[in-house]
């Protein structure tokens, strides 16, 4: 059962427990025993929650299934989401000494409402702050297509275990590009819903005005299965929106007839490595996009959305700069020593802009139904690679794997990240939609998958 379903869909395993076909204990044990072998070379994992796993795959077995869309899914979640009894450490040093969590994050109890098995949480950049995968207290997560490079961040632990095989679906979160980034560079599926759809109670925060948690998987039909079940409001979170669910897994079959798909130029094709632009091209060309647009101010966007995560993060860890300074990551500590000091003109221009740019981009949305744009400019660097060279200009990566993906998350929009294989590496492109049309983004991603051009390679590991 184990070798049957290590590369299985949560799909797959929902289906094969609801049949009697495997016990959600044999594939607790299955995962428990993968990630025992794979994690010291990925080292995506910082706790596993074996004995609760156990306990909750038993619970499993004995209950009517037919109700349980995730009969037996192992999932993992990002260590910024409240686990009962294990501190959330967020990826830090500081946050190690506080108290166990004493309830779950509402999203993990959706998912195990819904059947899923919580099997631990995982690596990540400290404080959410980064985009390589690099944490200082925990080592690097992997990338599982070559060990030697970047799993991308700040979800890089999320990425590496459902790109690694250790497990079909994982939660992350996305604040500037952390779910798009790894899945680029990690070769598989994320959602980054629309802002306020899914609540963040009961996670460590890192820019209130830009966060948004969401799925990673091997599939389209797994993000829309993962996501269905989360959905729903939540008071606890004051930006959560209290809409209806709108389920995507019924929708997500329907294929691209009639929807009008374009390609984002401009600011989107310069400076993308031909890898990127390749993906993007072999994407388009798939869906038969003949449209082009540009989004307007993309790079003052950019900018704009910097200006507002420093400024925010810096708010949010004031006294621990104050008190605790020399246990942050130099790195992530002098980021927001700096946008401690951004004056308060700055960042009130930056919000005025964020109102004038949502308006100007969500004006393209009359006109066409989803628009396609890289993930990353370039595909996994590698570990310690403090630089890369885009449209012959050196520029840090740390500061830049989010060059397409923080324009997005700056005003709220979905997006699904859909990954090309490619040779040696894979890399994603982003399908962008307007505020609350992630079923659409995922019918698109559905369609990709089934011409074969967007599917998650596995690794040789």
């Amino acid at each position: 059962m184990a070798d049957d379903l290590s590369w299985a869909t949560s799909s797959a395993i929902a289906k094969a427990v609801a049949s009697g076909a495997a016990t959600a204990s044999s594939v607790t044990e299955a995962t428990l025993a993968r990630i025992a072998r794979l994690n010291p070379t990925l080292n995506a994992f910082t706790t596993v929650t074996a004995e609760r796993a156990r306990a909750r795959a038993k619970a499993i077995d004995a209950a009517d299934k037919s109700k349980l869309p995730l009969a037996g899914v192992p999932f993992a979640v990002k260590n910024l989401f409240d686990i009962a009894g294990i501190p959330t450490v967020a990826g830090s040093k500081i946050n190690r000494a506080h108290a166990p969590a004493k309830k779950d994050s509402p999203l993990i109890a959706r998912l195990e409402a819904a059947g899923a098995v919580l099997v631990g949480a995982l690596n990540m950049g400290e404080y959410a702050y980064d985009f390589t995968g690099e944490n200082l207290h925990d080592g690097p997560s992997r990338n599982p297509h070559d060990i030697t490079r970047m799993s991308g961040g700040s979800s890089g632990g999320s990425g590496s275990a459902v790109g690694g095989g250790l497990v079909p679906l994982a939660l992350g979160s996305d604040t500037n590009g952390s779910t798009r980034v790894p899945s680029s560079l990690c070769g598989i599926f994320g959602l980054k819903p629309t802002y306020g759809r899914l609540t963040r109670a009961n996670s460590f925060p890192f820019v209130a005005s830009l966060d948004h948690l969401g799925p990673f998987a091997r599939s389209a039909r797994d993000l829309a299965l993962s996501y269905d079940a989360m959905q729903g409001f939540d008071a606890e979170d004051a930006a959560c929106v209290d809409r209806g669910v709108e389920p995507a897994l019924p929708l997500i079959d329907k294929g691209i007839s009639g929807l009008r798909i374009a390609s984002a130029g401009g600011y989107f094709r310069k400076g993308a490595s031909p890898e990127a632009l390749s993906a993007l091209d072999s994407v388009a060309k798939a869906l038969n996009v003949r449209t082009e647009v540009e989004i307007p101010e993309a790079a003052r966007a950019r900018a704009a959305a910097y200006v507002i995560t420093t400024t925010e993060g810096a708010a949010l860890h004031l006294d621990r700069l104050r008190q605790q300074a020399n246990d942050f990551d130099p790195a992530v500590r002098d980021r927001l020593i700096a946008g401690a000091m951004v004056p308060a003109t700055l960042v009130v221009k930056a919000q005025n802009f964020r109102r004038w740019y949502r308006d100007r981009v969500l004006e393209l949305f009359k006109d066409c139904d989803a628009i396609l744009a890289p993930a990353t400019p370039v595909t996994a660097p590698k570990l310690g690679q403090v630089n890369f060279m885009l449209d012959g200009v050196e520029l840090p990566v740390r500061a830049n794997m989010g060059i397409y993906t923080q324009p997005i998350s700056f005003i709220g929009l979905p997006v699904v990240a859909v990954p090309v294989p490619g040779k040696p590496l894979p890399i994603a492109v982003q399908i962008i939609c307007a505020p609350w049309r992630e079923d659409v983004a995922l019918r698109i991603a559905q369609a990709l998958e089934q011409m074969g051009v967007c599917v998650a390679p596995r690794p040789n590991l």
